[in-house]
């Protein structure tokens, strides 16, 4: 730890992330910085031009309302998110993200990103919310408008490579943020009047279906590893939907997304007799109400669906990409040089979709000589994610807009500014706020520039810099840097460094919480079900990991790194072991079902399961709070 250099650094806004929300947030923040004379600052564990969801790209932006040509209003989307999410979603923060979306969109255009558009110069569609784009530099470019607005306006500057672990605190307000280098021996500790937090959410707490090789593969990007679960919790800050992890259905082994297929070639999705579970078990839906009955289906019944197969043994399910391409060529038929510039075309589509955001599905699908025009290809249900921006919703309890709550709303969603947590000074966006599912990457960039207008008022209105004990940091210091000193005392006692009864190293530390959270807490090889007593013998186990946790081992800063994304981890999973006890009902079958609790139960559960952890005690509250519905 004496190598260590402290390296301190005091500004006004502490931006935490490097993804569309900060980036959103950089913007922003600029631009009302620089009004006031504030200084911001962005601290990043990758590089921004990669870093963060979209990192590989994407072949679509699925949130656009579209406002501006009055295609749809800001109550369909309302409705829509809703609705997916079984009624539970704060209806305040989704109206906030929905009507300011399109302009982000707008920006992104501006900035360079090519959208798709047809031959009057009008947005094509995926689906209803969903614009096509040449998406494999998007992050590239949103960052770029980022790293500019900080750097060329005066106000801002960025550390890029700086792994954030702990708040600061002084009393019940957030007071800044300490973490280390992944790059030399430098340990940072950050000074700000207001927080920030967009670490994304978080991978690899389950057991993948990837394995070997393929161990790092996931729908969701590996690296997110419930930074801004961990540090909201550690901060005392009120959580929510922490039961509501997403299980998406994508291609098998390389994640390959499915929304193209379905929503812009109009695939089908079968089983190995043919059968379409859409079709065939349509009359569950009718167990579901009123949710079996909304279109579109919500995501986790439409998985469900397909899993009730794969239980009966009616697996493996394809998607009918050859059925699909073939029905949409057949159209031009009639004239055959249309009909082969069409297949070239589709063909084309097909491929530059995974091109664009999953490059390792077109390796695969090369690998296993899979020509999509010709066969069809499997899909499954992945392993759970925790996502605040996608179908999933857990994040952050924070505050809505003041102009968007009802009379009896406003008590309980409203408490000063746009996206604080229940922390003084503590806001937060993208994954890291929860129950405003569906804002994707060009909703997570629109709600990290409204946080960051919020953010800067607060500090207008907050205007001095909480009190930082440097003592505490050093103590917090020692604790982090731990397990190199582990790692460097007891590497020797052993022929092998890898198996040592004196530590314990991240990957198999990881192991042993993907193993927990398998088999007990409802992940692929228990079918996604559990009850109550796997539960509780999943905090039993988690409890023990927790104490094994004191002897995590690194060999180096990227190891240290390890070991503290897998910590994360372990609190990520905790809060949702609590949160599906706390739950007693079923509400989100085809992402988890209580076995004991099979059920929905509208009259007892249509509401908020929050939870938060005492961070001097470690004692967990469980909370409930009201629904609301703002748009009726």
């Amino acid at each position: 730890m004496a190598n260590f250099e402290n390296v301190v650094v005091e500004t006004d806004l502490l931006i935490l992330g490097g993804g569309m929300a900060s980036c959103g947030a950089a913007v922003e923040a600029a631009y009302w910085a620089k009004q006031q004379g504030l200084k911001v600052t962005l601290v990043d564990k990758a590089a921004m031009d990669r870093s963060g969801a979209v990192a590989m790209g994407l072949s679509a932006i699925n949130q656009y309302v579209g406002l501006r040509d009055g295609q749809n209003s800001v109550k369909d989307y309302v409705d829509y998110v809703r609705n997916d999410l079984m009624g539970v979603t704060r209806e305040d923060l989704v109206a906030d993200i929905a009507r300011h979306v399109d302009s982000s969109v707008h920006l992104f255009e501006k900035w360079g990103l090519p959208i798709w558009k047809d031959e009057a110069g009008a947005y094509v569609h995926e689906g209803r919310w969903q614009l096509m784009i040449n998406g494999e530099s998007y992050k590239v470019v949103v960052a770029e408008a980022a790293k500019n607005a900080l750097l060329q306006s005066g106000v801002g500057e960025i550390f890029e490579r700086v792994f954030i672990v702990e708040p600061l605190m002084d009393g019940d307000r957030v007071a800044g943020a300490v973490g280390f280098s992944v790059r030399e021996n430098k340990f940072y500790i950050f000074k700000a009047k207001a927080v920030f937090t967009a670490m994304g959410g978080a991978v690899h707490v389950f057991k993948p279906r990837s394995s070997g090789e393929g161990l790092g593969r996931a729908w969701y990007p590996p690296w997110n590893s419930g930074s801004s679960a961990y540090f909201t919790l550690r901060a005392g800050a009120e959580m929510t939907c922490q039961e509501v992890r997403f299980i998406p259905v994508r291609f098998k082994d390389a994640y390959g997304p499915v929304g193209a297929w379905f929503l812009l070639f109009k695939s089908r999705a079968t089983n190995a007799m043919g059968g379409e579970y859409m079709v065939e078990r349509k009359p569950e839906l009718d167990n579901w109400a009123p949710y079996g009955k909304v279109k579109p289906i919500p995501a986790n019944l439409r998985n469900y669906l397909g899993m009730l197969d794969v239980m009966e043994g009616k697996g493996p399910i394809f998607m009918r990409t050859e059925e699909a391409m073939q029905k949409i060529a057949d159209q031009y038929k009639d004239d055959p040089k249309a009909y082969k510039k069409k297949t070239k075309e589709l063909e084309s589509e097909a491929w530059e979709d995974f091109l664009d955001m999953t490059i390792s599905q077109a390796i695969l699908w090369a690998a296993s000589n899979v020509q999509p025009e010709e066969r069809s290809s499997e899909i499954a249900a992945a392993e759970p994610y925790f996502i605040g921006s996608h179908s999933g919703a857990s994040g952050a309890w924070v505050s809505g807009p003041e102009d968007l709550q009802s009379d009896e709303s406003k008590g309980d969603y409203f408490w000063g500014y746009m996206g604080m947590s229940t922390v003084k000074g503590l806001f937060c966006a993208g994954d890291a706020s929860g129950a405003s599912s569906h804002k994707f990457s060009s909703g997570s960039h629109a709600e990290g520039r409204s946080v960051a207008k919020a953010a800067i008022k607060y500090i207008v209105e907050n205007n001095t810099m909480p009190n930082v004990d440097m003592a505490a940091c050093e103590a917090m210091k020692a604790t982090i840097l731990k397990p190199l000193d582990t790692y460097e005392q007891f590497k020797k006692t052993t022929v092998t460094p890898d198996v040592n009864p004196n530590y314990i190293l991240p990957k198999m530390f990881m192991f042993r919480l993907q193993k927990i959270m398998d088999e007990y807490a409802a992940g692929v090889t228990a079918q996604f079900i559990t009850n109550e007593a796997q539960l509780n013998r999943a905090l039993e186990l988690l409890a023990l990991l927790k104490e094994d946790s004191e002897k995590l081992g690194a060999a180096d800063l990227h190891e240290l790194m390890r070991c503290w994304e897998n910590v994360q981890r372990m609190w990520q999973a905790e809060a949702h072991v609590r949160t599906m006890l706390f739950r007693q009902e079923t509400r989100w079958p085809g992402y988890y079902l209580r076995a004991d609790k099979p059920k929905m139960d509208q009259d007892n559960w249509l509401k908020f399961a929050n939870c938060k952890c005492d961070p001097s005690s470690g004692e967990w509250e469980m909370i409930s709070r009201p629904i609301y519905n703002i748009f009726k």
